[in-house]
């Protein structure tokens, strides 16, 4: 990795806001149990048929067991708030993995431990001594997540009484290894040595361990595994089971899962898994072979003294190509010959571009390898910002705050002169002077407020970094305007140090007195501001670019990008240039980036007739969506079946999500399997039968409808709604792509289900799908691999008030995303592009709410 380094507070961040992703906590009452016909369940963006609490935080399903008729559903639960804190088991049952009762809270945190993420068993034979084998105890094993070391180690809790009330093993822990990465643990029972077999994540170091024990107190260690596959992030939750390849019980595989954060296939969070052999002992991931990129016509290939027609800016790129890493930097892999583009130059502070002369596009794609830091290119951004002219309200240069009036102790006495004491680098700021209020840690709170003033411009531009807490949170970090004594604007940090532009219009306000009020009531990760250059101005600041990416651009636009992964290995990336043929493109590698990570890799730009496919799309995945995360599966489930439920979350924006008084779903449960898909084994999903249940008695139905080049409105044949099951079968024909678009309506709103002839690849495209703007990496365009059965499509969609859970052929894609339409969106429409498409036949029923 690159040489700059990660701070003591970086690390906390890693475990508390992001590496936490499997933690639970508890310090109130218990929420009351809430049966299935309680008349709530009905605001916003409340799902009508996916497992939510009635409010606060939920994340990670955890303790999946199913035990005298009822599956168990525990989940990491903050029963004091709607962002990430507290971290407990929250616990919901159901009869039917359908309709769920939320019971009281199940395990608490105290004042030593949070309660991380982990499983559950019935321990039929009462190995542990905690109840009879007449009334064997339900046992559940979790990380304790210890407040004051940081330490994490697996640990013991008991019921006999069905998992209603909870007893901690007053021995815990009873896994140990002085690992602050070491959690989610996920134990079965395992006949063929009669023991109980533990598989959990070494996260940092991408390693899965399995343990062996007779009673549950006493483990001895058998092996890992790892890494391998995705490794772009933390590995988390994981969970191993044996499956039946094509329902042939003679030739049984297993299957073992290892959710990743971020680093996924999507973007952030994901389920990944592998398919192999376990002997009791060891798992061996089956073997997928080399692989061998598409051949085309290189472009560019680093391999000459000097960049040749290609131009530089800034210093980040040096003069002349890199031959691995730089002076500073660590181990650099996985370029092409001996040159490679390398903006380490002068360390992640040096910014700079490298950019390519003007080309006619005339190949489908254009394959390149990348890596560095993970900084996407933001839509809208410059490279290249001025600060506005006007009126300066606050630059904090002064030495001292100056007639503004600082309540608490985050602010301290002065303004900060750039980084605190355990703080990642902050950079963005001008001058010298700027409010941080790291002072002391995350743990200080306070509030910063100016004189009043009169809006006499159109703008209140400012620099902000920080915490993305925003306004209506619990425990904001915002940067507020204050008119007539109520806030009429609210902005928050976006989880950086790095400092970038906000802008507020207020036009509106023309003539109004105002305050300027900085709120830092936050005590967890990422629980501070950086605010610096407030001013007043007729003009609005353009965001400044803070990206490392490679970028196609079209027309002075950019219309493809990518970025690094955190990683000095580089790795195979591609861009669709279809759209682009016989137009003038440049290429551009760009660095603007001056903080962790702040550089970009690049190497082997070559045209070609196939995409390459990169380490994470040659990985395999149980979801191909943003929002299908810390995915594990029930044990005991009656005849043998596997049901499976993960996170409809992602931690990209997991916190800032805009619903309330609840934040987090659980997807649907689905009955896993494994199955031959162009000869390679795959796993694959189906929703859990029961949601037929909820179906209204009539559907909407069509049939043989062929469109070209448009979009036609099902609502004449009875499609639309809120809350739909949809079932459809397409022809192909010679559209380059088809589908449906659901929750179409106010303003244009539309969520497009389609599928691309060209690539054989299933996708979701949420770029306008309602309320997005919460965070950059929101809006954009899954895709998942499918190919086409007998020149057909066959999809299975399940829409809810916020949710698209796409099932396309027999499972084997499956795409997740969460959505934020207004109500009013409701509409159904097949569409065709580039040609004609037919429906073959598509049947939509209305999905009762599991609520009322």
């Amino acid at each position: 990795m690159s040489s700059a380094r990660v701070s003591r507070h970086a690390r906390i961040r890693m475990v508390a806001a992001v590496a936490t992703v499997c933690a639970l906590s508890a310090a109130l009452p218990a929420p009351r149990a809430v049966a299935a016909d309680t008349p709530s369940h009905t605001e916003t963006y409340r799902p009508q048929f996916h497992f939510t609490p009635q409010k606060n935080w939920m994340n990670d399903p955890n303790g999946l067991v199913y035990y005298k008729g009822e599956y168990h559903l525990f989940y990491q639960y903050n029963p004091n708030g709607n962002s990430w804190g507290d971290m407990s088991w929250g616990h919901a049952v159901s009869k039917d993995l359908v309709h769920w009762d939320e019971l009281p809270l199940a395990l608490s945190h105290d004042d030593e431990e949070m309660v991380f993420s982990g499983s559950a068993v019935v321990d039929w034979n009462n190995t542990t001594g905690f109840g009879t084998k007449k009334n064997p105890p339900m046992v559940a094993i979790y990380t304790s997540a210890y407040k004051d070391s940081g330490k994490q180690a697996q640990s013991l809790a008991y019921s006999t009484d069905r998992g209603r009330t909870w007893t901690k093993y007053q021995g815990n822990p009873v896994i140990d290894i002085g690992s602050k990465d070491f959690r989610d643990p996920k134990v079965q029972w395992y006949a063929p040595t009669r023991s109980w077999l533990m598989t959990v994540s070494l996260s940092a170091e991408h390693k899965v361990r399995f343990y062996s024990s007779k009673n549950l107190k006493d483990w001895d260690l058998l092996s890992e595994f790892g890494p391998t596959g995705a490794t772009g992030g933390v590995w988390e939750c994981p969970d191993l089971f044996p499956l039946a390849v094509d329902g042939d019980r003679n030739n049984v595989k297993w299957v073992l899962v290892v959710n990743i954060n971020p680093g996924g296939i999507a973007g952030g969070s994901a389920a990944q898994y592998f398919v192999g052999d376990f002997d009791g002992k060891k798992f061996t991931a089956d073997d997928k072979g080399t692989y061998t990129p598409p051949t085309g016509t290189v472009m560019q290939d680093f391999e000459g003294t000097d960049f040749g027609e290609w131009t530089t800016t800034g210093t980040a790129f040096g003069r002349e190509p890199a031959t691995g890493a730089v002076d500073g930097q660590g181990a650099v892999s996985g370029f092409e010959g001996k040159g490679l583009a390398n903006s380490f130059h002068g360390g992640d502070g040096a910014t700079g571009t490298l950019t390519s002369p003007a080309f006619t596009v005339d190949s489908p794609y254009l394959n390149f390898k990348i890596g560095g830091g993970r900084h996407p290119h933001e839509a809208g951004t410059v490279l290249n910002g001025t600060p506005p002219d006007g009126t300066v309200l606050a630059d904090f240069e002064g030495g001292t705050y100056g007639d503004w009036t600082a309540t608490g102790d985050a602010f301290g006495t002065a303004p900060a002169t750039g980084t605190l004491p355990g703080q990642q680098g902050v950079s963005g700021f001008l001058g010298n002077g700027l409010v941080n209020t790291f002072l002391n840690g995350d743990s200080t709170t306070g509030t910063l407020t100016s004189p009043e003033f009169t809006l006499d411009k159109k703008h209140i531009n400012f620099l902000i970094g920080g915490g993305n807490h925003p306004a209506g949170s619990s425990g904001p970090t915002v940067v507020q305007l204050v008119v007539d004594g109520q806030v009429v604007r609210s902005a928050t940090g976006k989880d950086t140090e790095a400092l970038n532009w906000a802008s507020w219009d207020v036009s509106d306000l023309a003539g109004k007195k105002a305050q300027i009020k900085i709120v830092d009531d936050n005590t967890g990760g990422w629980g501070h501001l950086n605010v610096d250059h407030i001013v007043m101005s007729d003009t609005q600041a353009q965001r400044v670019s803070m990206e490392t990416s490679v970028n196609l651009i079209v027309d002075g636009k950019v219309v493809r990008s990518a970025t690094g992964a955190d990683s000095e290995t580089l790795d195979w990336a591609s861009f669709d240039m279809r759209p682009y043929v016989g137009k003038k493109a440049r290429i551009q590698v760009v660095d603007m980036n001056t903080g962790g990570w702040g550089h970009v890799l690049a190497d082997r730009f070559t045209a070609a007739e196939k995409p390459a496919k990169s380490v994470l799309q040659r990985a395999d995945w149980a979801d191909y969506g943003k929002d299908y995360y810390a995915a594990v599966s029930w044990e005991n489930a009656p005849g043998g079946r596997r049901y499976m439920i993960g996170w409809m979350n992602n931690w990209d924006y997991g916190g800032a999500i805009p619903t309330s008084p609840w934040r987090g779903a659980q997807s649907v449960p689905r009955e896993m399997a494994l199955r031959t898909v162009d000869g390679q084994i795959r796993l694959t999903s189906k929703p859990v039968g029961g949601l037929e249940s909820l179906r209204n008695n009539r559907p909407a139905a069509a049939s043989d409808i062929t469109v070209k080049n448009t979009s036609r409105s099902l609502a004449s044949r009875g499609a639309k709604g809120k809350a739909l099951d949809i079932e459809a079968t397409f022809s192909l024909e010679d559209a380059d792509r088809f589908g449906l678009k659901v929750r179409t309506g106010a303003g244009g709103e539309e969520t497009v289900i389609g599928y691309d002839t060209m690539t054989q690849e299933l996708y979701v495209d949420r770029t306008r799908s309602g309320a997005g703007d919460f965070n950059s990496t929101f809006p954009g365009v899954q895709t998942a691999p499918l190919k086409a059965e007998d020149g057909k499509v066959k999809l299975r969609i399940l829409v809810d008030w916020s949710s698209v859970e796409v099932f396309g052929g027999d499972g084997e894609a499956v795409i997740t995303d969460q959505i934020f339409p207004d109500p009013s969106s409701t509409g159904v429409e097949v569409f065709a592009e580039g040609g004609t498409a037919t429906l073959d036949h598509l049947q939509a029923w209305q999905l009762r709410s599991i609520w009322r």
